[in-house]
């Protein structure tokens, strides 16, 4: 890639953003919007990829709808995706704390978290439908903690001065995600879906320029099979496993979105990926992922290091005179509770000055001594006991009697396939759901919002974009004998072959780990130009060798687990290079991308609106070549372009 001939295509997305007011911008919409009758809608087959909390929110609302839904997922269970890890909470504006929260004030939070780099009019549909959310998942029988009076409990998140999350102590996206499945589960018992576990797409097809199904291996048999449908949906979660070490399952992986990319969607700001402040530091070498520890214990957990560098003295014996509470006196209006990007860069200089904490120095304490002795120990045992028990079943620690130690690391990624206003891709018929599209955090996500939008996305925006999609578009009938499906399978297969041909001597893993070390090194926390041009240099190199000297051991017609990561790792070593190119181009500071020459004195990150107030969704051009880049121009009308400021 050369970042000196890049083809930019000026204003060449259309967003289908509708006109009018944004108070008013989706409740029109809807009613603007093509019906299929419901005697109709069994006439139509649509797959989802993906039954996570986006994923199989969507397959149960059409399928419930009266579509056939076929519903595909690498997992053994529904119950077993990834969306099961989220703990602190999901945000919604009910203002049941009466403390000034209300929709527009959601909005205007979870813009200006973003650091102004998401689409106005998505981001206002999310915080308008956050309400129905909370009414969905209640009747579903979701377990919300409640009040001593039986309302539902709020806590605060990062990035707001109200309380607007709601939790079931530290495993809300558990809760949410059975909630989901059950919903799934009743479809697929009523017959509306169809449930394909221990499956994982590897292709998409496209038939006339529009998305009609995808190639699959069964991960049990090895078997190859394509399906075609009327429309494909992609909830298929983010890419933050690139980087090897990171909060995600081990399973989790990039190829539905990457495939499709080079099928001619676009992928938008992959740069974009954020640094969770609140995990638990790396114990050595050879970790093959990182836990998270939830962020609503920024709430009663105070952060601090030694103010002296160099100090290794246990806590205990450092005096609250030899403490630096370092985001509590330089945010004093927020503390604890700034955002995920600027807590993780505050954690990372503190620890590059020395201050670091625990054996290997690479952490800081998140301390609950003061609220244990404030509130007493059974309260906060009720409101994270299950995560300080996972804190101590990992570290040999107890947390009620020692300050947890945290470090950020890699969680969730803002960048994805670039979607429209209803969730459609540049492919007609192939719409993407939740952490997979890119549409509502901009450049850093606040807490509490993932499971936001997966469950708003599922639930009550993709049940009307697919069906105005189906409406209005004739669709020719298709068969698997068409000469696209032959396309894609034997893409695949060559793909597989050439894999399985390779019988190098080092594991898949042995490359994933160079990948993500290159990532984390030059795409991390911190970014500049000469880090970033070594990237682009390294990344192509363990390419090449990867395709030259790995080894997958077995057969391509079984149960394969490494032959599974090969082909992810393969793709995460197209996708890496494309967001450190992305992250050279954009010269400029915005939420979790950090370039060191664009930072104020206080070292805050220093956007420039005037060049890159827009979203860069780069179109694939072929294997090697420089990506075209397609901008969409960002406006921002409701809630004004400003620095921003949590002191």
């Amino acid at each position: 890639m050369d970042i000196n001939a890049i083809k930019v295509i000026e204003d060449s997305l259309d967003a289908k953003i509708p006109e009018g007011v944004i108070q008013e911008k989706w409740d029109k919409h809807r009613f603007n919007m093509k019906l299929v009758n419901p005697s109709n809608r069994r006439k139509f087959e649509v797959i989802v990829v993906g039954a996570g909390l986006a994923g199989a929110s969507a397959a149960a609302s059409m399928g419930e709808m009266g579509y056939n839904v076929h519903c595909f997922f690498y997992q053994d269970s529904a119950r077993r995706a990834h969306s099961v890890a989220a703990q602190g909470g999901i945000n919604a504006a009910k203002n049941y704390r009466n403390d000034g929260d209300s929709i527009f004030r959601l909005f205007y939070d979870t813009v200006k978290g973003g650091d102004y780099r998401s689409r106005e009019a998505n981001v206002y549909r999310l915080a308008q439908v956050s309400n129905n959310i909370i009414d969905q998942c209640v009747a579903q029988g979701v377990p919300f903690a409640r009040e001593y009076g039986g309302m539902l409990d709020n806590r605060s998140f990062g990035g707001a001065q109200v309380s607007r999350t709601f939790y079931a102590r530290g495993q809300t996206g558990q809760q949410l995600l059975l909630g989901a499945y059950q919903a799934l589960q009743r479809q697929a018992h009523a017959g509306t879906v169809k449930l394909y576990s221990r499956t994982e797409m590897l292709d998409l097809i496209v038939i006339d320029g529009r998305a009609r199904g995808i190639v699959t291996r069964d991960m049990v048999t090895g078997e190859m099979k394509s399906y075609l449908a009327d429309a494909v949906v992609l909830a298929t979660g983010g890419y933050g496993n690139a980087y090897f070490l990171s909060t995600n399952a081990i399973g989790c992986n990039a190829t539905a979105a990457w495939r499709a990319y080079k099928r001619g969607a676009y992928f938008a700001n992959p740069c974009f990926v954020q640094i969770h402040p609140t995990c638990i530091p790396p114990a050595g070498e050879h970790q093959s992922k990182l836990t998270l520890m939830s962020e609503s214990l920024r709430n009663d957990g105070r952060i601090w290091v030694p103010r002296q560098a160099g100090d290794t003295r246990p806590a205990a014996q450092i005096s609250e005179a030899e403490r630096f509470y370092y985001l509590e006196e330089k945010y004093p209006s927020f503390g604890n509770l700034v955002p995920r990007d600027v807590a993780s860069r505050n954690a990372k200089t503190v620890v590059d000055d020395g201050h670091g904490v625990g054996e290997l120095q690479n952490g800081v304490y998140l301390d609950f001594s003061d609220a244990i002795g404030r509130l007493g120990k059974d309260v906060i045992k009720d409101r994270y006991g299950n995560l300080f028990d996972m804190y101590t079943s990992i570290t040999g620690e107890d947390p009620y009697e020692a300050p947890m130690r945290i470090y950020p690391a890699i969680h969730y990624t803002m960048g994805g396939v670039w979607v429209d206003y209803n969730l459609e891709s540049a492919i007609p018929g192939l719409f993407v759901l939740g952490e997979a599209n890119f549409s509502d955090h901009g450049a850093n996500r606040l807490g509490a919002s993932a499971l936001m939008q997966g469950v708003a996305d599922g639930y009550f925006v993709i049940p009307y974009t697919l069906g105005n999609y189906l409406a209005q578009t004739q669709l020719d009938s298709v068969d698997l004998g068409n000469a696209a499906v032959a396309e894609a399978e034997a893409a695949v297969n060559d793909k597989i072959d050439k894999l399985m041909a390779v019988n190098g001597k080092r594991s898949v893993t042995h490359f994933h780990r160079e990948v993500g070390r290159a990532l984390w090194d030059y795409v991390g926390m911190a970014r500049n130009d000469e880090g970033l041009r070594k990237a682009l240099e390294r990344i192509p190199e363990i390419r090449a060798e990867f395709w030259d000297d790995v080894r997958v051991p077995g057969s391509a017609k079984d149960l394969n687990q490494s032959l599974e990561m090969a082909g992810r790792v393969a793709d995460f070593l197209e996708l890496g290079e494309l967001m450190a190119f992305d992250a050279l181009h954009r010269n400029e500071s915005c939420g979790g991308h950090f370039r060191e020459e664009s930072q104020t004195e206080e070292g805050e990150a220093l956007r420039n609106d005037e060049k890159f107030s827009f979203v860069s969704a780069w179109e694939y051009n072929g294997d090697g070549q420089t990506p075209n880049l397609h901008k969409e121009s960002l406006a921002f009308e409701y809630v004004a372009l400003s620095r921003r400021s949590y002191k």
